[in-house]
């Protein structure tokens, strides 16, 4: 059976391990499903959870309570009790879906493990455009997350910039191997969806495996965050997979890291797209499919606004002046749960990313930290950016993190967290920041640690870092 010929005779678009499906049996095992929700009470405005592992019952299950006008509350499958109990307070689903032990012992569940039997006599409720349809939890770096209210509308219009952004067509093939209860995950798959394309679903993530579909499924967009990046870079074999299927490899997440991007362009030939965006508006800026580069975001995508304000007074800025990046677009969340985490997200109807960069007059953006992280010594603004693009200049370095601490004289102290390939003395390290940079960033103390605590997407946890016993020196 070849991938465009499942078995009920009609075009493929959901591969998962020797099982194919079309669009019309999605669509069928969706309104079976939707079935038994509505036989369980759930109806058009109501919440349901899904907690559910990288399966092709995740897709039908999402289909499943869009057509019956509910809302999907995506939970995690890497989260601990604690977690989800916290996901279900401040949600407050009246049903459940999935296939996790974890939201099995907390509610009453319909399990994705049990058989669906496809229908068609469900019908389908048109929802209101501003009605829910998705609630995702932001990737929680500064405490327990908070969920991002996306209605159709905005969930909508966020497909049609990454369908532009990504260029995408139904002669394109992608692949899911990251869980999909992350806004760009269910992204993925919904613009696949909706531009009639062709994506693999992985059960779990494993390098080798997705070299592998590049090769033999003849992959034409491939999405990767800094972890799969490096190990890109890093694969002693790369060279003896195919990939020039690859229109593009797809950076998101996290600002590029040259030298890694630069390391899998020369052993395989595929260039790189950086792109922008967040739970709170999936897609903001992306490179040009052609002349992309590694050093920019890109620019906004149409259908998003963008401006530059300052940290301290909140005024916009002229181009190239670095400030907080904000955004306005169809696209955008309209708030979060709690809704009283609401008020601080926008500024007159623009976004605020909390990221720190800056926008030159032809658009293109460059990212360099988060205004939370930004680290405030003597009254000076420390990005840590800055700071860790020294000390990866270090040959022995191999990943660093830069943070603040309180410090009752200069306000914050700033630190730093470094793992190393070989034995280096600390002072070495602050000294070379030293030299580099002005007096007020050369880190307090340099700690050389087995390993930087990081998101799956990349992300640097350094409330995990701020929360260590640290005692400057």
């Amino acid at each position: 059976m070849s991938p465009t010929e499942p078995l009920d005779g009609e075009r493929t678009v959901l591969v998962f391990e020797d099982q194919e499906f079309s669009a019309p049996r999605l669509h069928a095992l969706a309104a079976g499903l939707a079935g038994t929700l509505a036989a369980r009470g759930v109806r058009s405005g109501s919440r349901v959870a899904l907690m559910s592992s990288n399966r092709p019952e995740f897709v039908v299950a999402v289909l499943a309570i869009w057509r019956l006008g509910a809302a999907v509350v995506l939970f995690s499958p890497a989260w601990r009790r604690g977690e989800a109990e916290h996901a279900l307070r401040i949600t407050s689903p009246e049903h459940a879906v999935g296939d996790h032990p974890v939201l099995a012992e907390l509610v009453p569940m319909v399990s994705l493990d049990e058989p669906i039997t496809p229908a068609a006599d469900v019908p389908v409720v048109v929802p209101d455009p501003a009605a829910d349809a998705v609630l995702v939890f932001s990737s929680g770096t500064t405490g327990m997350p908070k969920a991002v209210r996306h209605t159709h509308a905005t969930l909508g219009a966020a497909v049609v910039h990454w369908r532009d952004a990504l260029g995408l067509t139904a002669d394109d093939r992608l692949q899911v191997a990251t869980p999909p209860s992350h806004i760009l995950g269910l992204l993925n798959i919904v613009t696949v969806l909706e531009a009639g394309a062709w994506m693999r679903l992985h059960r779990r993530f494993d390098l080798d495996a997705v070299l592998h579909a590049i090769e033999t499924d003849r992959i034409t967009v491939e999405m990767a965050v800094a972890p799969i990046a490096l190990a890109m870079a890093d694969h002693p074999r790369l060279e003896a997979f195919d990939l020039s299927s690859l229109r593009y490899i797809m950076w998101g997440a996290t600002p590029v890291t040259p030298s890694v991007a630069e390391t899998v362009t020369r052993r395989t030939g595929v260039g790189w797209v950086p792109a922008y965006g967040a739970s709170e508006l999936p897609v903001i800026a992306c490179n040009p499919l052609d002349g992309a580069r590694l050093d920019s975001a890109g620019r906004a995508v149409p259908g998003v606004e963008l401006r530059v304000v300052s940290l301290e007074t909140g005024e916009t800025l002229p181009p190239e002046e670095v400030g907080e990046i904000q955004a306005r677009a169809a696209s955008a969340m309209v708030g979060y749960v709690p809704a009283e985490a609401t008020a601080d997200a926008f500024d007159d109807g623009w976004y605020r990313t909390g990221d720190v960069g800056t926008v030159d007059a032809e658009g293109w953006v460059r990212l360099t930290d988060r205004s939370k992280e930004m680290i405030k010594v003597r009254g000076f603004q420390v990005a840590p950016a800055e700071v860790e693009a020294v000390l990866h200049g270090h040959p022995a370095v191999t990943d660093c993190a830069v943070f603040g601490v309180p410090d009752p004289a200069d306000g914050e102290a700033v630190m730093a967290a470094v793992t190393v390939s070989r034995p280096v003395d600390p002072s070495e390290l602050r000294d070379l920041v030293g030299q580099r940079l002005a007096s007020y960033k050369r880190p307090r103390r340099v700690e050389i640690v087995d390993e930087i605590p990081r998101l799956p997407s990349g992300k640097v946890l350094r409330r995990v870092l701020r929360d260590r016993p640290w005692a400057p020196d």
